[in-house]
């Protein structure tokens, strides 16, 4: 994979770096927006050009379900599906599967779950989902992992670790001898797990680096462990993944966790909380964290933030996004998302200035402390 290290924090591991795709280059430290079936709610491929998202996620559970890799192969792959002409990630399906828990059964050689949606029985290998992947056309893919629970013990993690590297190394030996199906080279990130159990953290990402993936993942994090335990794994995985390779973070999360994965070292970054938190209307500004819903803010004339140049902002109050959240008018969850989609994505532009000023650390510590506000 064509990764570009630009420049490394002074003061901490946050880098500036450049991830080349056969539909772009992708500016890292960067956050994707999620578009698990194909769409990032509420927002068209022009909203997201016009907010400068460079790359979005797909979720391979979902679009393996509906509408079927083999149709959206049909058109070419998904970037001509919906009509989204910059980089797709696709994550693996894996987290949505495991998280099924009494509708799957798991062994060495894959999963079988039964459907969300009609409770029909499948299978994922890991062979199936890099081929799922290929049809969909992703430009990059993720491997079949198991993300075991926060609270899991030691033996059950240790146990999940040993099948995520077995299926690790089966996806990457036929990627290997694959081809891809849409004339444009895909790239197969592989995922460290081993809970918050630093042995198996370590023992996780020393295999996988020893296997030689394009890219590689954080994975298993945000998912009920605390704060400090996150930071604590993502620092250690850090310190052993390549350093001339991208490193993801997945589904992380709040914008000050953002900033904390940028300092330990982390180029990528995906996750729902701002489209998801704007549909409940809470959005994210200069000054904290907003619930626009509130009745102080009914005839409230400002801006939602008197910082912000989106579309949103520039154009009503938060008296009228309010009312539309309250009257449940679509037009309000489009507006608020698309203010905390610009929201990211601004944050990690100006991240990325501030690490090729070499000013990162101070400047982050002012962002996050601004986020003990809720108003």
């Amino acid at each position: 994979m064509n990764f570009k290290l630009l420049q490394t924090d002074a003061r901490s591991k946050a880098r500036l770096g450049l991830i080349e795709t056969g539909h772009g280059t992708v500016e890292t430290p960067i956050f994707m927006p999620v578009g698990t079936q194909a769409s990032v709610k509420t927002q068209s491929p022009r909203d997201l050009e016009d907010i400068k998202a460079q790359i979005i996620l797909g979720n391979t559970y979902h679009l393996y379900l509906r509408p079927g890799a083999d149709l959206i192969a049909s058109f070419g792959g998904l970037h001509n599906f919906m009509n989204w002409k910059k980089p797709i990630l696709t994550d693996s399906g894996g987290f949505q599967v495991f998280s099924l828990r009494e509708l799957r059964k798991i062994d060495d050689e894959g999963v079988v779950f039964k459907s969300h949606l009609d409770g029909s029985r499948h299978l994922f290998t890991p062979l199936s989902v890099l081929e799922t992947q290929q049809k969909i056309g992703s430009d990059i893919m993720m491997v079949l992992d198991e993300c075991p629970p926060h609270d899991a013990d030691r033996s059950y993690v240790a146990a999940s670790h040993k099948t995520t590297l077995k299926w690790a190394s089966i996806a990457r030996e036929a990627y290997a001898g694959s081809q891809p199906l849409h004339g444009y080279a895909q790239w197969l990130f592989a995922i460290v797990q081993g809970g918050t159990f630093p042995d198996l953290r370590e023992a996780s990402a020393r295999a996988l680096v020893e296997m030689d993936f394009p890219g590689y993942a954080i994975g298993g994090l945000a998912v009920g462990e605390s704060k400090d335990k996150m930071l604590a794994m993502t620092d250690l995985a850090t310190d052993i993944l390549p350093v001339d390779k991208p490193r993801y973070l997945m589904g992380v999360g709040m914008p000050q966790d953002l900033l904390e994965g940028i300092e330990r070292g982390v180029d990528m970054f995906d996750c729902v909380m701002p489209t998801r938190n704007a549909r409940n209307g809470t959005v994210f500004t200069h000054q904290g964290k907003m619930v626009i819903k509130a009745a102080r803010y009914k005839t409230d004339d400002r801006p939602m933030d008197e910082h912000c140049s989106c579309y949103a902002c520039r154009n009503f109050s938060r008296a009228y996004i309010r009312h539309l959240l309250n009257v449940n008018e679509v037009l309000g969850i489009w507006l608020t998302t698309h203010h905390n989609l610009n929201y990211y994505i601004r944050l990690m532009e100006e991240a990325r200035k501030q690490i090729k000023a070499d000013t990162f650390v101070p400047w982050k510590k002012k962002i996050i402390s601004t986020f003990n506000n809720a108003f």
